[in-house]
């Protein structure tokens, strides 16, 4: 089951951090404290990960939680109604 904030579609890198640091699911998932289950399904971007397990993640791999989980502005307009003139950040 995908659980999801709105139309967003959160991408991620885990797959990516994991092979930079030589780590199955398994040996992540038991540092997170989930199941390899869950990584899987994170990885395959069948489910997004809590607040708090996005953090734990970020913090594990000792990198910005933007690091390892981003979306396109497209959605982010689809969602906020805003073009990029109207984001607060940097373009």
């Amino acid at each position: 089951m995908r659980t999801s904030t709105g139309d967003l579609n959160v991408k991620n890198r885990i797959k990516v951090f994991r092979a930079m640091h030589d780590l199955t699911q398994e040996k992540l998932a038991q540092a997170l404290g989930v199941t390899r289950q869950t990584i899987l399904a994170i990885e395959k971007e069948k489910y997004d990960p809590s607040l708090s397990l996005a953090f734990r993640i970020a913090y594990y791999f000792n990198v910005k939680i933007e690091d390892i989980f981003t979306y396109t502005t497209d959605e982010l307009h689809q969602v906020s109604g805003t073009s990029d003139t109207d984001l607060p950040w940097p373009k």
